[in-house]
């Protein structure tokens, strides 16, 4: 029996038989041959099936299977450039696992209603294998680089005792006799144990904000890496996020070019990608977007048409540094030149995509950090464990959040988050 190939490696094999697994995307048939696309996960072949070549039982059996049914097929792979993927199987036998007719999801056009109540099945078409395979690439790039550089991966826990962004946005969980859990927004305060254990951590992990929105850039479950660094400020944490994109950048162009031809990605406009990135003060920040005709005042944080605004300014993404402490997180540090202003930073993405990265420099001053928790209503039980991290050996550090699902969708060219996570949740979608 001949061996089993992936149709990703049919390059290493032209001129051998091989037996391939998978799935029937298309077909059509001219009477004596009939020409299968046929699809294993790793990507689309050709298979050509001579009426002469094939037992009968075969024949019937490839004529009668629809889309997406599943079989296994033998055949000699040779080089054609006019095929999909440049490569097509001459069959020789093919056995149809399972005849499938009337499968849901057709080449016509299907509303996203439609489409994301078959999401299940959606995820074979082209675009969103390729969209899932681009996220990959960006979440293997970002481990490589992390620990290339010599940070520790240290999951932080999902159940959290209390809010670490915002009250309101909570997931709340009955624990056992503990009362009340909440699924994390971030792993963040945990990572600021870790590093000072480890000197430099990162988490990557599901993050949940109960945030009743629909925008394109929201959804209420998604996946955030989080690096933290001991002995860091602003800036250390400003030029590892500018290293880390341009990084997992590098890396899509280099892995993904396929799969980028498919989404119609214009990858001219990735390629520019290279640190460092343009500075933006928040001062200049609101000047800019108030010169565009926005509303957006001094001491406001940026609605997502801001965001547009200020990325447009730009073809790489954008740092917008230095907000208002007073819409920033409890735990960011001030300025000391200008108290009322964080040591924080936000990464734009280029073409309208937003906010992918935000972090800053984290508050080291213990009676301060409790004055701020004080301040912003939050349990002081709760955080006993976060306040010992200034009474014991405290030091400066830093660090940032990555959105997973922001960064494909900017890569990929999407216009929404949706299509970026293979089972999205939203406000009124938890199926299937």
């Amino acid at each position: 029996m001949s061996e089993v190939v992936r149709i990703s490696d049919f390059g290493r094999h032209v001129g051998q038989e091989v037996r391939v697994q998978g799935w029937l995307h298309n077909k059509r048939s001219s009477g004596k041959i009939q020409f299968l696309i046929v699809r294993d996960g790793s990507g689309f072949a050709q298979a050509v099936v001579a009426r002469s070549a094939v037992p009968e039982a075969d024949w019937a059996a490839a004529e009668a299977a629809g889309q997406e049914s599943s079989l296994e097929l033998t055949g000699r792979v040779k080089e054609d450039k006019r095929a999909p993927g440049g490569h097509e199987v001459d069959v020789s036998a093919i056995t149809v696992r399972q005849a499938v007719h009337d499968y849901p999801i057709t080449p016509k056009e299907h509303g996203t209603a439609f489409l994301m109540e078959h999401r299940h099945l959606w995820l074979r078409s082209p675009r969103q294998h390729a969209i899932l395979r681009v996220r990959h690439a960006v979440v293997k790039a970002i481990r490589d680089f992390l620990d290339d550089a010599g940070y520790t991966l240290v999951d932080a826990p999902i159940f959290t005792p209390a809010a670490c962004e915002g009250t309101t946005t909570l997931f709340a969980v009955p624990y056992f006799d503990e009362g009340t859990a909440y699924l994390t927004q971030s792993g963040q305060l945990y990572s600021e144990a870790t590093a000072a254990a480890h000197g430099k951590v990162y988490c990557f992990g599901p993050t949940f904000r109960a945030e009743k929105s629909k925008t394109r850039r929201h959804l209420t479950e998604f996946w955030m890496v989080e690096p933290e660094m001991a002995w860091a400020h602003l800036e250390d944490a400003i030029q590892l996020a500018e290293q880390l994109v341009s990084a997992l950048v590098a890396r899509v162009l280099e892995t993904r070019r396929e799969e980028l031809k498919t989404l119609e990605r214009d990858v001219s406009k990735l390629e520019s990608v290279q640190a460092p990135f343009p500075r933006l003060h928040y001062d200049d920040a609101i000047k800019l977007i108030q010169s565009k005709g926005s509303p957006t005042q001094w001491g406001s944080d940026f609605g997502g048409t801001d965001e547009t605004i200020i990325a447009e300014a730009y073809e790489r993404p954008v740092v917008v540094h230095r907000f208002p402490s007073a819409i920033k997180a409890f735990y960011m540090a001030p300025d000391p030149e200008r108290p009322e202003l964080s040591l924080s930073a936000d990464v734009l993405a280029p073409e309208g995509h937003g906010e992918i990265v935000g972090g800053g420099e984290r508050l080291a001053d213990g009676e301060l950090l409790l004055k701020r928790i004080r301040e912003h209503g939050l349990p002081e039980e709760s955080f006993r464990w976060y306040l010992d991290l200034r009474r014991y050996g405290t030091v400066p550090h830093a660090g940032f959040g990555m959105g997973i699902e922001r960064v494909v969708t900017w890569l990929c060219g999407l216009e929404h988050l949706r299509e970026t996570i293979a089972f999205p949740r939203m406000l009124y979608r938890i199926y299937p």
